[in-house]
């Protein structure tokens, strides 16, 4: 695989074609996935879940993410490496600022802060500053409280037309990337066609422009409830290997998702 650059998702994107997109935490993992073929490595405060133990993403540090990005720094081969900032640093521009350099310092290519319109501003600084910055809409983990829980997004048209607006905004602020989390595929579907940047989904339906999984539900070990939007790759894989080629190919040939897997 040839190194992965914004301008490939961009050239992904003129094309039609789909791109994979998986979390990483770890240097063995990191490496395993790029062989696997993963054009996109995300260190993602869902460390805090899945590695931690916490009921959400909250509890996470800069230093936290700081640290898995370093260890998946070192071994991620060609695949592109997107990282988020976690909760609270954008209370400030100036900790945005901060925290978005110390990530970049560690290895980040791409930086995902949660949001809505009102971060326009924030990624209007950090693109200024030659900071990537992919924004996270539709279901944002940072605020699962505010939300109720881990709801799906955009099922009344007034809140769509909020995102898909909130899309077009944070792009023209300089967005380079935009992630959907839980969001009808119709929607999905809207924003993909309205945004000129790369779409990545998760639970975003099968007509974005990426796919992304969390590695441990892929992995079909999943603690507690599963989400429709998850499928069990390891179930007819030999290997983790095996699994992670199996959603690779199954993203780029578009049979992931399935209609069972979307909203």
């Amino acid at each position: 695989m040839k190194t992965v650059t914004l301008s490939t998702l961009q050239a992904y994107k003129r094309a039609g074609e789909t791109f994979s997109c998986l979390t990483a935490y770890d240097a063995t993992f990191a490496r395993v996935a790029n062989e696997a073929g993963i054009e996109v490595l995300l260190v993602g405060d869902s460390l805090g879940m899945v590695l931690q133990g916490h009921p959400s993403t909250l509890p996470v540090t800069l230093d936290d993410i700081v640290y898995h990005t370093r260890c998946v720094a070192r071994t991620k081969g060609a695949s592109l490496l997107m990282v988020d900032l976690p909760f609270m640093s954008n209370t400030t521009m100036e900790r945005l600022l901060d925290d978005a350099g110390a990530l970049m310092r560690a290895g980040a290519e791409l930086v995902k802060v949660e949001g809505e319109a009102w971060m326009a501003d924030g990624i209007r600084e950090l693109t200024r500053r030659g900071v990537p910055v992919c924004a996270h809409l539709g279901l944002t983990p940072q605020t699962v409280y505010q939300l109720g829980g881990y709801k799906v997004q955009g099922r009344e048209a007034e809140r769509a037309e909020q995102i898909l607006n909130d899309a077009r905004t944070l792009v023209e602020a300089g967005a380079s990337v935009i992630l959907l989390e839980c969001v009808p595929a119709s929607l999905g579907r809207a924003i993909s066609q309205a945004v000129s940047v790369p779409v990545i989904g998760i639970g975003a339906g099968a007509d974005v422009d990426g796919q992304i999984l969390v590695m441990h539900d892929i992995l079909g070990i999943t603690h507690g409830r599963v989400p429709r939007f998850v499928k069990n790759f390891m179930a007819e894989a030999d290997d983790i290997q095996g699994a992670f080629k199996a959603f690779h190919e199954e993203v780029k040939t578009r049979r992931f998702p399935a209609e069972e897997h979307t909203f």
